[in-house]
């Protein structure tokens, strides 16, 4: 057994000893969160303040109204970015839906829309109708005419107040999904 312990003796010494250099070279502050290096700020390529546009149908009727106090576009990501963005969408027959939100984010060719705080969605029809959505935080994909969201959601019109979290909107069908803890309050007349 002694002549086994002779034979190790040499690696146990050498394993201690780089043990040793290791456990010395271990310093408390390499397990901290070491300080990630700034990242630049986004490059805006070009603003625009008091932004409108109009976009017509193909029969020439206004399709949509979008102001935004000010838009700025992203060169790396083609992203643009709206300040208080307030949309007016003009459909056939009907009196215009008014969609506003703090901040909006459009994607490259406008194939999705994000709405950010303080998403308002609402319709007035005279004298005394109206329907108003509010959330969060609203995806909308404006070819598809759909729009969703994970965030609680809130309905109103003159008949009650409809609750939920996350929502699926149809805008062409006229359908809307409520998704989950669906509450609501409504007069019967």
């Amino acid at each position: 057994m002694l002549g086994k312990l002779r034979t190790f003796l040499p690696l146990i010494i050498i394993a201690l000893v780089f043990a040793a250099i290791g456990y010395w070279n271990i310093s408390p502050e390499r397990f901290l969160d070491q300080p990630q290096a700034e990242q630049p700020p986004p490059s805006v390529d070009f603003f625009v303040q008091n932004a409108y546009s109009r976009q017509y149908q193909a029969d020439g009727s206004l399709r949509y109204e979008l102001t935004s106090e000010r838009l700025e576009h992203l060169r790396d990501s083609d992203t643009n970015l709206l300040y208080q963005p307030d949309l007016l969408i003009h459909r056939a027959g009907e009196q215009p839906w008014r969609v506003r939100s703090l901040r909006g984010e459009v994607a490259p060719q406008g194939t999705q829309v994000e709405l950010i705080d303080d998403v308002r969605i609402e319709q007035t029809i005279p004298p005394n109708r109206f329907t108003r959505l509010t959330t969060s935080r609203l995806t909308v994909f404006p070819e598809r005419e759909y729009a969703e969201t994970a965030q609680p959601v809130r309905i109103e019109n003159p008949d009650g107040v409809t609750t939920a979290t996350g929502m699926q909107a149809y805008v062409k069908e006229g359908r809307v999904l409520l998704l989950s803890n669906v509450r609501g309050q409504h007069d019967v007349r």
